[in-house]
């Protein structure tokens, strides 16, 4: 626990950093090819869980609309938006829309889904703990009806 509370400080402080300055702190990475989103979504890996450090650390970066399936972390992961507007949504609950500066807690076992709002690109950096025992589980592709489902409050 206390190395995923390191990890998590040290990747906020690359955060709070990137927001004083234009640009992304780490480049985008290499476009997914994987089957588990729609839409354009390149994928950077920043730690590969080891023996030292028992947590993985990845930036994702989503063109607009682009969103992944839902999917389940078995021990949870934590998002830290560094740039853009985003979607997240846990099955049951509404969709939450979420911004540059915002810390999403992913559930350990809760089936969710995040991705981009339909005008803008969006870039977190996504923090597990757990290396192999946190293997994300891949569900269903989020709808079109599921994605518009958004309500704003007047």
């Amino acid at each position: 626990m206390k190395k995923l509370i390191l990890v998590v400080l040290i990747a906020t402080a690359f955060v709070t950093r990137a927001q004083a300055q234009t640009g992304p702190v780490f480049p985008k990475g290499e476009i997914s090819t994987v089957n588990n989103h729609t839409g354009t979504v390149w994928l950077r890996e920043l730690n590969v869980a080891d023996s030292v450090t028992d947590c993985n650390v990845a930036q994702a970066t989503f063109a607009p609309a682009s969103k992944l399936d839902w999917h389940i972390h078995p021990l949870g992961q934590i998002l830290m938006i560094t740039d853009g507007i985003g979607y997240y949504q846990e099955k049951g609950k509404p969709i939450q829309i979420v911004r540059k500066g915002d810390i999403i807690k992913c559930t350990p076992g809760v089936a969710h889904w995040h991705g981009a709002a339909p005008d803008s690109p969006f870039t977190y950096i996504a923090v597990s703990n757990g290396g192999a025992k946190n293997k994300t589980q891949w569900l269903q592709r989020v709808s079109d009806e599921e994605y518009k489902s958004l309500k704003i409050k007047n």
